[in-house]
């Protein structure tokens, strides 16, 4: 009887030390909270390796306000891609069928004695063609507008607005149309980063 006694006793002490163990620890996971039973509770959820400590709190991101912000614009003019003034949803004309060619300027040097270190590449391309077709269109009907990085194409009946795969010079962009296959040729020059290397 006695040895069911001391056997008792010693599992009484046993959970008692257990329990004051386990309170110790939750002060250490959670020092703000007094008790177990609390903490326990709050966190009912599968805790994890990143859940020991003192809970996180969430940095606000601060935005950094421009000058801009203080207009009654809607949206800053950088937001808005470039030739997006033209893209009307609206417009029922048919997208004609074209063809992007990038075309090279070759001389004899380097066809034969190979002195510009030309290769068939588009990296070695100077200018940019678009050849559209134009089935049926005068050339006085024909309205183009190119900027640096879209060519907008409008006809009564037709209705282009491309994105260019390059940078182009707007300004020494030329355009002739070809009356036996009834298509425009727009020569447009390209301006890449890299163009000082394998131009010289």
């Amino acid at each position: 009887m006695e040895s069911e006694n001391m056997e008792s006793e010693y599992m009484e002490m046993e959970t008692i030390s257990s329990a004051s163990a386990l309170q110790a620890l939750s002060k250490l996971l959670y020092p703000e909270e007094d008790d177990f039973e609390s903490g326990q509770s709050n966190s009912s959820s599968e805790m994890g390796p990143g859940d020991i400590g003192p809970p996180k709190t969430e940095a606000l991101k601060v935005i950094p306000q421009t000058s801009d912000e203080n207009s009654e614009h809607i949206w800053n003019p950088e937001e808005v891609p470039e030739g997006a003034e033209h893209h009307d949803v609206w417009d029922i004309r048919e997208t004609p069928e074209y063809e992007i060619v990038f075309k090279q300027q070759v001389g004899t040097e380097d066809m034969f004695l190979g002195l510009t270190r030309k290769d068939p590449s588009t990296a070695c391309c100077k200018d940019l063609v678009i050849k559209i077709k134009l089935p049926n269109t005068n050339t006085s009907e024909i309205e183009i507008n190119i900027q640096e990085m879209t060519l907008d194409l409008r006809t009564p009946n037709k209705k282009l607005l491309l994105t260019l795969p390059y940078p182009v010079e707007c300004n020494n962009a030329k355009a002739f149309y070809i009356a036996e296959t009834e298509t425009l040729e727009v020569t447009m020059t390209m301006k890449r980063e890299l163009d000082f290397i394998n131009f010289f």
